[in-house]
């Protein structure tokens, strides 16, 4: 799993790519650290390069969420896979996030 991470547009962008399982989850939750920082910025989470998403993964994305609402920051999920879409659904996170 690869990320990276921008500040675009006055948002802060964190790209992913390859499969976010529990082993990647790590590192990847290391890398999202800098994203507790959002007060003022919201935050794009681009899973257009995302092929897999685990519940260690999808725990990462609801504590970005947790972390910016607490902030007045919004969470956006961009490009995400018809299959990454359908766990979204499967665990009523489609209900959470708002997507781009």
């Amino acid at each position: 799993m690869k990320t990276k991470f921008k500040e675009e547009n006055n948002d802060y962008v964190m790209y992913l790519e390859g499969r976010l399982d529990t082993a990647a989850s790590i590192s990847v939750e290391k890398d999202m650290q800098q994203l507790n920082e959002c007060e003022g910025h919201d935050i794009i989470l681009d899973c257009t390069k995302m092929g897999y998403i685990s519940s260690s993964g999808l725990r990462l994305f609801l504590s970005v969420l947790k972390n910016a609402k607490a902030k007045g920051s919004k969470v956006y999920i961009k490009g995400i896979t018809e299959e990454i879409r359908n766990v979204f659904a499967m665990t009523g996170f489609i209900n959470l996030f708002e997507f781009k």
